[in-house]
């Protein structure tokens, strides 16, 4: 199965961080659940899948969360959908842990020497090719940056459905983390934020043209 070159460009000129949403204008569930799908099918180093998404349709819940979301003003109340996207804390993470030894028996269902195998692997990647041992920001950046692959596939897929998106970098990660523990009863031993993505459809179209750095500007050829 193809799509055609111009078609899935057409999806990436479409797509821009939308700053308002059309409040009136909902998602249907089938879209939304498309949209989702295109995450829960995204790579991960080592397959490990490091996240978890949390759908916000709560008023209140997003009124609060724009307390301590300066980036997220005009899009969290107006938004059809906002994904809270949630990253697994380092500890989780390491090769022997107790998650990543039943991910790969239970999730990925390896049999136990190819568990044995991969363990090794990974524990010679995370010691000493990617040095993720030695400080837990290392391991959790290594995590986090793999909740980003999602982010885009869900925003590209949601592009070529006609659906558009922002994706929120500008919270106080603490002070968000410490409302969804709060209000949800999000275990902060488990999980932090790594970002947080609306989705909806534009009120306005945007004030300007995409603009990007040409190819030749981002693109050397090595031969």
């Amino acid at each position: 199965m193809t799509i055609s070159k111009p078609e899935i460009l057409q999806a990436y000129q479409f797509r821009h961080a939308c700053k308002e949403f059309d409040a009136e204008r909902k998602i249907s569930e089938d879209d939304f659940s498309f949209i989702l799908e295109t995450a829960r099918l995204s790579p991960s180093s080592f397959g490990i899948e490091p996240w978890k998404f949390l759908v916000i349709q709560n008023p209140a819940l997003r009124e609060t969360l724009k307390q301590s979301t300066w980036g997220g003003q005009k899009q969290l109340p107006t938004a059809s959908h906002v994904v809270v996207t949630l990253v697994r804390k380092s500890h989780f993470m390491k090769y022997d842990s107790a998650f990543v030894q039943h991910f790969m028996r239970e999730v990925q269902q390896f049999p136990e020497d190819i568990i044995a195998l991969r363990s090794s692997f990974l524990e010679q990647f995370q010691r000493e090719d990617f040095d993720l041992l030695s400080s837990e920001r290392a391991m959790t950046d290594w995590s986090g940056k793999q909740t980003y692959i999602a982010l885009a596939n869900m925003m590209t897929a949601a592009a070529m459905i006609g659906v558009d998106s922002c994706p929120i970098e500008g919270f106080t990660q603490k002070a968000v983390e410490q409302i969804l523990a709060d209000e949800i009863g999000l275990d902060l031993q488990q999980w932090g934020v790594a970002y947080l993505v609306a989705f909806g459809y534009r009120k306005e179209q945007p004030a300007r043209d995409k603009t990007r750095q040409s190819l030749d500007a981002v693109v050397e050829w090595v031969n």
